[in-house]
């Protein structure tokens, strides 16, 4: 018989994140005022009536790896499988501006994502895909202006106008500084930049979402929920305040404001962050700047599971795992969802896990009953009460923020960074001492396990790409690239809006390493020493 039960440690007193947690919640743990059904203010109980009744959410497979032509079809295949967007990881190089034959790229290429140096391999990337019917989601940050300009001039190639070309590009800078580092140049100038890309698209890509502002990584760098939500909206303000700095109005930009949150291991937890997280935002933006626009107060969020808390023992265990997670988000109501595959704490997703991770969502819509009811678990006690004592926490780390003038101001003091820090330190000694059990790492383990089929990337790879973009530079016109980069330096250095430049250089064919470079030469380069 086993012993498991005599080894399980005292039953947890807080959540993973600190959060209080009692043995039984009752009618006293509801909310004085019943929060509002589904669809109104403050929208805690999801941003519309019905919710999935009435459409399910996005269901997206974050995919990306080898060349452009290879992730084409993984993402056929993705559509084929039933998807309903497509989500794109872009190579190391191709976040922090180099192109495949910089020296700095070498044995990067392909190998995190996709690698795109030029609108030829952003043709290849997207090649059979209608651009008008196909929402496409880019993980991309310090090169996200560049990366947009690449698709919409794919889809011009097309014949698709932009006002017809729907999607989001991740654009979320600060979170880089708090998290994540894929920066390339200092604070403000890349707020500047992350700017100019909401608001070119506010008034021409009117139905791209410009920025996806993300707690995810900062969840993944060890930050507790509470962190999540009050570090991802102090940044969302930040953009917020740029914007109306720029001339800007609340309601011209701020309905097309999304989110991207993770979806960690702690269920109650979790569903209770999301319905805290739409509130606050509601709260705030009410608060502090009075929209006339309802739109303007929602929080829409895609979201992830929890890639820090895949395990590569027992690799098995992570579909169990992402099942719980990703059942957290639907509940919690998210509009947009990745599932992580079994086998990504070895490599990148085979096609095989990749599929089942996919069915995870559709049995969770299609059979489990959670999209059959708006905000399922509301009113629920311990949801109700998790849901309060999170917004409590998140603003008065709001508060915080605000005396140390504002999310880039702390940032550059290192505030987030030093909390996220701290908190990243408590979990690993908990989990070291056995205090917080990870089912196959420190109890439940194995001696023996058979290993499972790992993608691997071919070395070739990263030849051929640099070969394409040796003959993409032999054969193009210089003088128009020269033309167009000496017009992207000169808006930069007259602080006007790049994107139309950035449009320019990348019709010309410039490659995306010369364009950040061009950058790179006005703004500079961050350091981490630059902050705190």
């Amino acid at each position: 018989m086993s012993d498991a039960r005599a080894k399980r440690p005292a039953a947890a007193t807080t959540t993973p994140s600190g959060l209080p947690l009692r043995v039984a919640y009752g009618p006293a743990d509801a909310p004085a005022d019943a929060p509002p059904a589904p669809g109104v203010y403050p929208f805690t109980r999801g941003i519309h009536p019905e919710m999935y009744r009435r459409r399910l959410w996005t269901m997206r497979q974050y995919a990306g790896y080898s060349d452009a032509a290879e992730s084409n079809r993984r993402y056929r295949y993705l559509l084929a499988q039933g998807t309903t967007g497509l989500s794109v990881a872009f190579d190391l190089p191709t976040q922090i501006g180099y192109d495949s034959d910089h020296p700095r790229s070498r044995g990067e290429v392909g190998r995190v994502g996709v690698a795109i140096d030029s609108l030829a391999d952003m043709r290849r990337l997207l090649d059979g895909i209608p651009l008008d019917r196909v929402t496409t989601s880019m993980t991309i940050n310090a090169t996200a202006p560049i990366l947009l300009a690449l698709y919409l001039t794919v889809a011009e190639d097309q014949g698709t106008p932009w006002d017809r070309v729907g999607g989001t590009v991740q654009n979320d800078l600060l979170k880089e500084y708090a998290a994540r580092g894929t920066y390339i140049y200092p604070p403000r100038a890349s707020l500047k930049l992350a700017t100019d890309l909401i608001e070119f698209c506010a008034a021409r890509v009117p139905r791209w979402n410009p920025i996806s502002i993300s707690g995810y990584h900062m969840r993944e760098a060890g930050s507790t929920a509470v962190q999540e939500v009050a570090f991802t909206l102090a940044h969302g303000l930040a953009y917020v305040e740029a914007l109306l700095a720029r001339g800007l109005a609340i309601d011209e930009f701020a309905p097309r404001l999304s989110f991207f949150f993770n979806a960690h291991n702690h269920f109650l937890e979790e569903v209770a962050k999301y319905r805290a997280a739409r509130r606050l935002w509601a709260e705030l933006l009410r608060e502090r700047y009075s929209p006339r626009d309802e739109r303007s107060l929602l929080l829409r969020f895609h979201t992830q599971t929890a890639g820090s808390m895949l395990t590569a023992q027992q690799p098995d265990n992570n579909v169990v795992r992402v099942a719980i997670q990703a059942l957290a988000a639907v509940c919690g109501g998210t509009q947009s969802l990745h599932t992580n595959a079994r086998d990504e704490a070895l490599g990148l997703p085979t096609e095989a896990s990749a599929r089942l991770a996919l069915r995870t969502q559709q049995v969770i819509a299609h059979e489990s009953g959670a999209a059959e009811v708006a905000d399922p678990l509301g009113g629920a006690w311990a949801i109700e009460a998790l849901t309060d004592e999170i917004v409590r926490q998140a603003r008065d780390y709001l508060r915080r923020i605000d005396e140390l003038g504002g999310a880039l101001a702390a940032l550059e003091k290192g505030f987030q960074q030093r909390e996220i820090a701290d908190a990243a330190y408590a979990w690993q000694l908990e989990v070291e001492q056995g205090r917080r059990q990870v089912v196959g790492v420190n109890c439940f383990q194995v001696e023996e396990e058979p290993a499972p089929e790992i993608l691997s990337i071919d070395p070739r790879i990263e030849a051929e790409q640099v070969e394409r973009l040796r003959e993409l530079r032999t054969a193009r016109d210089a003088g128009r690239v020269a033309a167009a980069r000496a017009g992207l330096e000169r808006a930069a250095r007259e602080d006007a809006n790049v994107m139309p430049a950035i449009l320019d250089a990348v019709r010309a064919e410039a490659t995306l390493g010369e364009i950040a470079d061009t950058l790179r030469d006005v703004y500079g380069e961050h350091r981490d020493s630059d902050a705190g």
